[in-house]
């Protein structure tokens, strides 16, 4: 893996932070979210929320690493902020030129297998916003493996406008016939708003314990 830094290796965190008690640690919060460009203007003010109030708690975002769409407005909110930043991209969208070269880390992989599992292991949280099926395939292996008991950490979706109402649906349907394991719906959090779902990610989590369905 070939890892290259670039932008503003002297930005700094901001200590006017606000946290539920009990929890006072920085925190590596890894945002999924869009890099569509066809969305409506909500979703990017959403995502530039989103960073501001990270860089406002003092964490620092790990993203997709590109510039385009959320991703883009999620980063450049959160660098405007103070925050630290760290992005994780596929050479393949390095080469269209669509890569956040003013990430404080930008870290190309080989491709998007390894892209994920280096965001998984750079992130202590996981904050989920409106996507499509890339931001979905990248939530159902962090909640899959949560439910697994193969990590604890805080995965939240942040769904102010109900986009994820028929997915939360369709698992609750999975669920009461079986499908799924009793723990699905404590390994994930819910949040309409940008200042719950960062109490929620804040929130100490513990494993859940792995029970073999009958």
């Amino acid at each position: 893996m070939d890892r290259d830094q670039a932008g503003n290796q002297g930005v700094g965190r901001r200590s006017d932070r606000h946290r539920p008690s009990g929890v006072s640690e920085d925190r590596n919060v890894c945002v999924f979210c869009s890099s569509s460009q066809r969305i409506a203007p909500k979703f990017l003010k959403l995502a530039r929320e989103v960073g501001g109030e990270l860089a406002r708690r003092g964490h620092t975002l790990v993203s997709g690493g590109a510039i385009v769409s959320c991703m883009g407005e999620v980063a450049r909110a959160a660098r405007a902020g103070g925050a630290r930043t760290v992005g994780v991209i596929p050479q393949v969208l390095v080469d269209i030129e669509i890569a956040d070269t003013d990430s404080d880390e930008l870290v190309i992989t080989s491709g998007m297998r390894e892209r994920k599992g280096e965001m998984d292991a750079r992130s202590d949280a996981f904050l989920v916003l409106p996507g499509g099926i890339g931001t979905l395939e990248e939530l159902f292996e962090i909640w899959s493996t949560r439910v697994l008991g193969l990590h604890a950490k805080p995965l939240v979706i942040l769904d102010p406008w109900g986009l994820y109402d028929p997915l939360r649906a369709l698992v609750e349907g999975m669920y009461d016939q079986g499908f799924t394991r009793p723990g699905v719906f404590d390994a994930i959090s819910w949040a309409t708003g940008v200042p719950e779902a960062f109490d929620l990610l804040e929130k100490r989590q513990h494993h859940i314990p792995l029970v073999d369905p009958d």
